[in-house]
């Protein structure tokens, strides 16, 4: 019954997808990629040295004309066979379990490295929040791996695998788990720099972290991918109907794998009569609180003002998933905080950023992967010239760290650091 009506779906949101487009128009809405910013030092540095941004913008026309079926290949279809994982399970301070999977090959020997003084930089990928390794992470691993990055996935508790050794699971902005994680994985590589990607409602997780901790969130650059910013408006809106049914679907199979641990916390068949993913969440989540008091500490953007990081979001015009046009990021929050940077494109759906087809690469994950070198080269401390050098002139500094980039006063040590706020 389950897969008859997951065929069903997959139909209908193939059908409105196509309707969508006849009545909006197949070809682009837009000439090419958008960044969206405040003016700065950074964003000016971005646009001269971040190639992709320059560069073609997505797939052919004929794929663009049906967004929905780049986001269901995106977020459904197989996975790269080319990456394997090696899990580590973390016990946290309330003895729940999260999963934390790294990246292994095979893998040809990497062709490019990232520009670091530190070792091998870690990518930590927050994949969406229900619990499934997409087609889009896998090959976002696969190709950080041949850039020279070390991928590690982040698996919330009970997803993909993951044991749920209490009777709770992670609500949608709550950074406690990841923030013990990151600490773990700062343990294990206390050289590398960190960067960090979400995709999709994963994106609202690494929000409410890099506001959580600020300027010490240890993350050198962060990207999201299709972000979901304003879940409160999305779970009651803005989520198409076709769509909110299958993600609807696919969370009920998946908690009922759970019934006899979430006992306790959710009232007996709460679940199963959810009609909307707002009905479903509250089911899961407030037991005790209101709609409104789980929103208030669960809001991704409660503490954006605090973000420290480098931040690119990836959004395009026709996100079947976020609503269209209305359910992107606002892009005054781009373009009043110089932290943060938005990059529109006219089409590729959600997390289905193809550069020639189904089957081909994301052009997405080579500009996210492009804005951590840029931005990295950009933190570098500028290399004396060649007649310094012959004047006997010290080299300069070293690069700056992910806990070392901050303003520092007239008579430090370490002499000048860039400002990117500028």
């Amino acid at each position: 019954m389950l897969a008859w009506a997951g065929v069903l779906g997959l139909l209908l949101l193939l059908l409105w997808g196509a309707w969508a487009q006849l009545g909006q128009g197949a070809g682009p809405r837009g000439s090419g990629l958008q960044l969206v910013c405040k003016p700065s030092a950074l964003a000016t540095h971005l646009e001269t040295r971040c190639r992709s941004l320059r560069g073609s913008w997505g797939a052919h026309w004929a794929w663009r004309a049906l967004p929905s079926l780049q986001s269901l290949a995106s977020l459904a279809g197989p996975v790269d066979g080319q990456v394997h994982f090696v899990r580590n399970h973390l016990q946290l301070h309330d003895e729940g379990l999260v999963a934390l999977d790294w990246v292994v090959g095979p893998c040809p020997q990497p062709r490019r490295h990232v520009s670091s003084a530190r070792g091998t930089p870690v990518l930590l990928l927050v994949p969406n929040s229900f619990g499934k390794i997409t087609r889009n992470v896998s090959k976002l691993c696969h190709l950080a791996l041949l850039r020279g990055y070390r991928p590690v996935v982040f698996n919330r508790r009970g997803h993909n695998g993951c044991p749920l050794s209490t009777a709770r699971l992670q609500a949608y902005g709550d950074a406690a788990d990841l923030r013990e994680a990151i600490q773990y994985i700062r343990y294990s590589c206390p050289e590398a720099q960190l960067f960090a990607v979400g995709e999709s409602t994963g994106a609202g997780l690494l929000f409410s972290y890099l506001g959580e901790c600020g300027s010490s969130s240890s993350v050198t650059a962060a990207a999201c991918i299709s972000p979901i910013l304003s879940p409160r408006e999305w779970m009651e809106a803005q989520c198409p109907w076709p769509w909110q049914q299958l993600l609807l679907c696919y969370q009920k199979v998946w908690l009922s794998r759970f019934a006899t641990v979430l006992a306790e916390a959710v009232r007996p068949g709460s679940v199963s009569r959810s009609r909307s993913l707002r009905e479903l969440e509250e089911a899961v989540f407030c037991q005790a609180q209101s709609w409104d008091s789980y929103w208030e500490r669960n809001e991704p953007l409660r503490d954006v003002d605090e973000v420290a990081t480098p931040v690119l979001c990836i959004c395009s015009q026709d996100d079947p998933v976020c609503g269209g046009p209305g359910g992107a990021p606002p892009r005054e929050l781009f373009e009043t905080n110089p932290y943060l940077f938005l990059a529109l494109a006219p089409g590729g759906g959600h997390c289905g950023f193809f550069r020639d087809g189904l089957c081909s690469s994301f052009w997405s994950h080579e500009l996210l992967l492009d804005f951590f070198q840029a931005t990295v080269d950009f933190l570098l401390p500028e290399k004396p010239s060649s007649q310094a050098r012959r004047r006997g002139a010290r080299a300069a500094p070293g690069p700056c760290g992910p806990d070392s980039c901050r303003p520092r006063g007239r008579g430090s040590p370490r002499g000048r650091q860039r400002s990117y706020t500028r």
